[in-house]
């Protein structure tokens, strides 16, 4: 756990740098920086989307994801758990920008490839480069987050702490059903989910990012079920 304990404490640390910018900046600068962090949002979630090799999976994934995230409100729960947040630590944040940061932040944070590759290496192998490697570049985007969008981005260390910590804890357990295909694919409909918030960054769409998270939980059952399919999908 050490890692995620790391990665933690780069992205409050980068989130308080990156608070005395939000505290300085200006409406027009602070427009800047939303675009800086929404086109660095758009090219990395490109790259993890052209990672797939399974579009109609991706499809399926995201179609019926999408659906079960509306259907729950995913995002309506995220945003209620950062005003509570907002409530007890951050009273003079705007409600918008705190929820949106920790929301945002908590998504960029936990979908890529880094954090599901990482934190099983951590956990099964004792190898944290991968992880620590993450971590810098998590402090570094949580500057540029937090500039724009404010402390809300400091509290989705909390997320990383319960995702990426909790699949570092049952790496043991869980890498047997591990493969490449499966670590590609949820990597790729994790890109289509930074996509979306790099679109909402820049302004261009108000997309429900986090109602797409259950097409992770999809593409699981997807992969795993692939092997029954008597004809190929791509």
């Amino acid at each position: 756990m050490i890692a995620t304990f790391v990665n933690c404490a780069t992205v409050i640390v980068g989130s308080l740098i990156g608070l005395l910018l939000h505290r300085k900046i200006n409406d027009s600068f602070k427009h800047v920086v939303y675009v800086g962090a929404g086109m660095i949002s758009m090219i990395l979630g490109i790259s993890m989307g052209l990672k797939t090799t399974q579009f109609v999976f991706m499809a399926l994934a995201l179609i019926l994801g999408g659906i079960l995230g509306e259907w729950w409100n995913v995002e309506g729960g995220i945003l209620r758990f950062g005003e509570f947040l907002k409530k007890r630590f951050a009273k003079r944040e705007t409600e918008k920008d705190f929820a949106g940061g920790f929301l945002n932040a908590s998504v960029i944070f936990c979908v890529g490839a880094m954090t599901l590759v990482g934190a099983f290496k951590a956990g099964a192998d004792g190898d944290y480069q991968l992880i620590f490697t993450k971590s810098v570049m998590d402090g570094f985007m949580a500057i540029m987050l937090t500039a724009a969008m404010g402390i809300g981005v400091a509290f989705s260390a909390i997320t990383i702490l319960v995702y990426q910590g909790g699949i570092t804890l049952l790496a043991g357990v869980l890498q047997p059903l591990v493969n490449e295909l499966l670590m590609n694919e949820l990597t790729a409909v994790g890109g289509v989910l930074v996509i979306m918030i790099g679109l909402n960054l820049l302004g261009l769409a108000k997309l429900k990012t986090a109602n797409y998270i259950p097409a992770l939980l999809i593409t699981i059952g997807l992969i795993a079920v692939k092997p029954f399919i008597p004809f190929p999908l791509g």
